[in-house]
């Protein structure tokens, strides 16, 4: 990818440098790229950035010119000491101190002509035959540092997989007027492609287990179908809902029992006596079911129904349909902040989501004993839970932690936040059975300041869920991450 976009930088075609045009000629996608379903672009340009950041940080610190790549954008600029070559030339004075030509040394007032275009194109010319130089030197020892580090595999040749499955990705807002912006980025539309039922808006101000309350404060109620057509392929359902008229603190009586319902895709049932209430643990609460292997009908249609039970309305808050993996669910990174993320594995992380309780904290301070060290500057520590959903099935479920050492002489950190950073001795349990006990983080981050605990043959409890508890024992309990990946 550096390759292309210096190639086409001194080619003189940086206005051909689009996310479009990289996704066709450098990672054959195609001429039906949809850069909104297919990450690739971004994903690699991320991590270019920071295999650009890593050598001029260590091998290449000495380089006088140095490549990089603007958060935003796909145009390379070339930069030296601390300045692009543009700003370079435009800041070099015009009364050079002994100009070509001028063996006097007297200063020059200005230059004239041909005496100008000279002196700019060889100056251009030094300056980027030393990005060239570093680009080449850059490119060599990132192929052979890749070729070192690589082991041998009986799959060789085979393409890897980069970042999520490519294809369409269809999310629909039930009961609204309007799209939304969720704190992924990601785009859900107003509500279509339904038949029946009711648009309904609740008016609940919060929502536990979901940074996006917005989501499920409204709905589509009762007997409805959506009729959705999809292109052929295999895909991921997820159906999102939230019981806001039943419980302890809504305005009609009841909880669990008072509404049961069934879903069909393309008549088979996904779902049979769905107890949201039930399900979810409680009323108010955010509560996701995950289908893997959905495939459209044979008129190209994925057809859901939904059934209300007793004469009682079904309902549904959102529906999210994404491009599938045979045979399993896709994989769920969650990091502990409020943005998404691109590691330098190039995988994605989400932004916080299916927690409850705890706080999030950011830190300025890098850990040690990792590549990645933005991966680990926010975390969410207290007394806490996550409800990460899932199908049957088998899986892996990483944790990751970063140890917080407490300044000396800081007066003005936050007494909690100073005793949360000493003392986090804690336990983690998955679904009842304890993952981690007494689990003392500062003590088990030495060397490194990060800490990384992998746990297989876990397979979610009978709701469709990890139910992982990070329980305090002294100080408070805190984690930076957390993967489920199917095993």
């Amino acid at each position: 990818m550096l390759s292309y976009l210096c190639e086409k930088q001194f080619a003189g075609e940086a206005d051909r440098i689009k996310e479009y045009t990289i996704a066709v000629e450098v990672f054959r996608r195609g001429d039906s790229f949809d850069q909104d379903s297919d990450s690739i672009v971004r994903v690699e340009a991320n991590r270019l950035r920071k295999r650009l950041a890593e050598y001029y940080a260590q091998s290449g610190s000495t380089r006088p010119l140095r490549i990089t790549i603007p958060v935003g954008q796909y145009v390379p600029r070339f930069e030296t000491a601390g300045a692009s070559v543009q700003e370079r030339l435009a800041s070099t004075s015009l009364q050079p101190a002994n100009p070509l030509g001028n063996p006097s040394g007297q200063p020059v007032k200005y230059f004239k002509g041909k005496h100008w275009t000279w002196w700019l194109a060889a100056a251009l010319s030094t300056m980027l035959a030393g990005t060239v130089g570093t680009w080449l030197i850059f490119r060599h020892e990132a192929r052979v540092s890749s070729v070192q580090s690589r082991a041998p595999t009986a799959t060789e040749g085979a393409t890897e997989q980069i970042g999520p499955p490519a294809g369409e990705e269809i999310r629909i807002l039930a009961g609204t007027t309007r799209s939304f912006v969720d704190h992924a980025g990601k785009l859900w539309s107003a509500d279509k492609w339904f038949t029946g039922g009711n648009a309904v808006r609740s008016s609940v101000l919060h929502i536990w287990r979901t940074e996006e309350p917005g989501f499920y404060r409204t709905s589509r109620q009762g007997q409805f179908r959506y009729d959705i057509p999809l292109k052929r392929g295999v895909y991921e359902l997820r159906l999102h809902f939230a019981e806001t008229a039943f419980g302890p603190e809504s305005t009609e009586t009841g909880g669990e029992g008072s509404r049961l319902m069934t879903i069909r895709a393309n008549g088979k049932t996904l779902l049979a006596d769905l107890d949201v209430v039930a399900d979810a643990g409680a009323s108010r609460t955010a509560d996701v079911k995950v289908f893997p292997d959905i495939r459209p009908g044979p008129d190209g249609v994925l057809h859901l129904e939904f059934a209300g039970e007793d004469g009682m309305p079904a309902m549904v808050s959102a529906i999210e349909i994404l491009p599938g993996a045979q045979g399993h669910m896709r994989p769920v990174r969650v990091l502990a902040r409020q943005s998404p993320y691109y590691s330098n594995d190039s995988h994605w992380w989400s932004p916080d989501d299916y927690f409850e309780g705890g706080q999030l904290a950011v830190y300025a301070e890098p850990v040690t004993g990792t590549d990645d060290p933005e991966l680990y500057e926010t975390e969410r520590w207290g007394n806490f839970s996550y409800a990460i959903p899932a199908s049957p099935g088998r899986y892996s479920i990483t944790l990751h932690f970063a140890a917080r050492r407490a300044p000396s002489g800081e007066s003005s950190i936050d007494a909690a936040l100073s005793r949360m950073q000493v003392s986090r001795v804690f336990n983690v349990f998955c679904n009842g059975k304890a993952l981690l006990q007494n689990f003392d983080l500062s003590k088990e981050a030495h060397p490194s300041d990060v800490v990384i605990r992998k746990f297989s043959g876990l397979e979610p409890n009978a709701q469709g869920k990890f139910l992982l508890a990070f329980v305090p024992v002294n100080g408070y309990a805190s984690v930076s991450g957390i993967e489920c990946l199917p095993q």
